[in-house]
């Protein structure tokens, strides 16, 4: 087998491969040499069908063969011998026209593209300086909470003296809605609760019910919005003949013991501090997230080495795929601001050079510190996924048994955490205490970067 590097241009590889006709025919006549030893073909006895009448049956087929592992050697060995590591599938281009086998005699000839990752060498961690960001929370956000514990947990109660629906109050209607008098399907319903204020109906519909009293009827005019899960009805203009039958109001107490043990506390005291405790955590969730993008931005600052234009090319495809669904839609404003699509594809194709950047370095201090996901992190990592869906937690459960390669989806994010943890570790971290709204305000800034 010869192996010709025909070029070499910074992370692109080109190599020429020619596999001789002899080498060939050997690797042939011996896999159907192999083929005969165990076959019974009439007329011979076991194992003696002679090599021209197994070329007759099975030489195309073994030949196939060959050819695809001789191709699968050849460009193994050419990245082998020249230490690269493909940064994606090598490309394969066949030089032989193998369209009606190859022709008796003729070398075997291909060629091989290949981008390779690039030499990673990581700084010093020790010499990062890094800020964490803390804060408590105040004694007024534990009582907000608390309060809104107590509104949330409040029973519904029907509204005294005939007053005018509010916001926040619980209707009860039945609803038929029409659309050029015709009724559609979807479109009615009996003892439907409603919250106004929540939102959760067609826009305008909640807000044409305020002031509305029990026993009342009302048409609601509405127009679905463009952009409607139901494209028969996207955009069109609707009315609702809605009939309010009863109207209820959340009938809060004042925080106590009683409310605490409701919910599974000892007492009100037990109870703030559980909501300070998880305050707390929400506070620490934020700081991690802005230390990150702090040590994310001083990494890719401290690492300049030359990234695969394939995998850049991938990343930012998917990026792009993405903000043009946004695009279409009715975020395009508050997407382009302003900007032209060459102007966004730029912005962009930088973001996609960041993450490939990051995730080549991080896996590169992965590799070198035998940093890995374990099944224990993948399994801590389906409980909280589980925990996500209140009520249907046994289903998630379930799917990811059945389903054990789904579990792939965690070991990236994992594998990020486990390396930030240990280059947080080496690095110099001081901490400086904030308020809230200063660590929600930095928290807003890192997030307008991304």
């Amino acid at each position: 087998m010869q192996i010709t590097e025909t070029l070499a241009d910074g992370l692109k590889h080109d190599f020429r491969v020619v596999v001789p006709a002899e080498d060939l025919r050997v690797e042939i006549d011996r896999k159907l040499a192999e083929y005969g030893a165990g076959m019974r073909l009439p007329g011979f006895r076991p194992g003696k069908a002679p090599m021209k009448i197994l070329r007759q049956r099975f030489g195309r087929a073994v030949e196939g063969e060959i050819l695809e592992a001789s191709i699968n050697r050849g460009t193994q060995q050419a990245i082998e011998e020249r230490g690269l590591k493909p940064a994606v599938m090598p490309q394969i281009d066949m030089i032989s026209n193998l369209e009606n086998g190859l022709p008796a005699g003729a070398d075997l000839e291909y060629t091989v593209s290949v981008e390779a990752l690039p030499e990673i060498e990581p700084v010093d961690f020790g010499s990062l300086q890094l800020e964490r960001l803390e804060a408590e929370p105040a004694e007024e956000a534990v009582a907000e909470e608390v309060d809104r514990i107590a509104q949330a947990t409040a029973e519904l109660a029907p509204v005294e003296d005939d007053r005018a629906a509010v916001e926040g109050d619980t209707l009860t209607i039945d609803f038929e809605g029409k659309i050029d008098g015709e009724a559609f399907a979807g479109g009615a319903a009996e003892d439907y609760e409603i919250e106004l204020g929540t939102g959760e109906f067609i826009p305008g519909f909640e807000d044409q019910l305020v002031g509305v009293r029990a026993g009342e009827s009302r048409d609601v005019e509405v127009s679905f919005p463009e952009d409607y899960n139901a494209a028969h009805l996207a955009g069109k203009a609707a009315v609702f003949s809605v009939e309010v039958k009863q109207i209820r109001e959340r009938r809060a107490t004042d925080p106590d013991d009683e409310l605490a043990k409701r919910i599974g506390f000892d007492d009100l005291a037990s109870l703030r501090q559980g909501v300070a405790d998880r305050i707390k955590g929400q506070y620490a969730d934020v700081s991690r997230m802005i230390v990150k993008r702090s040590l994310f931005d001083r990494l890719e600052e401290l690492h300049d080495f030359p990234l695969p234009e394939s995998m850049v090319t991938q990343e930012f495809e998917s990026i792009w795929g993405e903000i043009e669904k946004r695009l279409e839609g009715s975020e395009d404003e508050e997407v382009r601001e302003g900007k032209t699509d060459d102007e966004l594809r730029g912005e962009y194709r930088k973001v996609a050079e960041r993450r490939i950047r990051l995730g080549l370095l991080l896996a590169e201090v992965g590799r070198q510190n035998n940093i890995e996901v374990s099944q224990e992190d993948l399994q801590r990592a389906m409980a909280t996924q589980v925990q996500r869906f209140p009520g249907q937690e046994q289903v998630v459960l379930d799917f990811y048994r059945k389903n054990p390669s789904a579990l792939s989806q965690f070991e990236g994010p994992i594998l990020e955490n486990k390396v930030v943890d240990f280059i947080l570790e080496l690095a110099e971290v001081t901490t400086r205490q904030v308020s809230a709204e200063e660590l929600i305000a930095a928290s807003e800034g890192a997030a307008e970067e991304e």
